[in-house]
């Protein structure tokens, strides 16, 4: 498995400098600013949409689940990364890299894992929206494997956590309403809800 990790990785990689436009693009994607980013000011959008109450409620809680669901998949990729370190693709191999040299473990991926895990969870609230962030989570993937940054398999084994993470986290929202409803409570106090 590993050696057709590789042979992807360079395949895709070995693309870099011959299609000028396409690598620049990868290196605004491939950022921890501008996917990230676009998805957490649409997660502030969906929690200030004016909608009826029923969806803005709904769409509020599943802002709290996608942050949530974040947070518990990039816990989980700390706890892979405890028992295995795997050596970035640019250390270990001829790589050609659009992106700045991170140090931590390659496998499997903390930033691809932190946004499949918001995309899942809003998946779960609203299903069009979170398709579109489900793509772009996956697009983010892309840009890190051709950039330089990760493998494959790190972006696969990321949404590997993070999807059932995010559908344990919808599935257990119940437990944690009393939680929501308290900071609910209080962002509404704040008008900011």
């Amino acid at each position: 498995m590993a050696h057709a990790d590789e042979r992807l990785f360079l395949w895709l990689n070995g693309f870099v400098g011959t299609i000028p436009a396409l690598d620049r693009v990868v290196t605004w994607l491939v950022s921890d600013y501008l996917i990230p980013v676009t998805l957490a000011l649409a997660l502030v959008m969906m929690w200030f949409i004016k909608t009826d109450k029923d969806t803005r409620e709904r769409h509020q809680i599943g802002v709290f689940v996608a942050l949530t669901a974040m947070a518990l998949s990039s816990l989980g990729v700390f706890i892979v990364n405890a028992m295995y370190f795997r050596p970035r693709p640019f250390e270990s191999l001829d790589a050609t890299l659009l992106f700045y040299r991170p140090t931590d473990s390659s496998f499997p991926s903390n930033a691809a894992a932190a946004v499949f895990g918001i995309a899942f969870a809003v998946w779960g609230v609203n299903r069009r929206i979170g398709s579109m962030f489900i793509a772009a989570a996956a697009v983010y993937g892309f840009s890190r494997v051709y950039a330089g940054v990760h493998y494959p398999l790190d972006i696969v084994a990321s949404a590997l956590i993070a999807a059932p993470v995010a559908w344990l986290t919808f599935r257990l929202r119940d437990l944690l309403m009393p939680i929501i409803r308290l900071v609910m409570k209080a962002v509404r106090i704040l008008c900011l809800a």
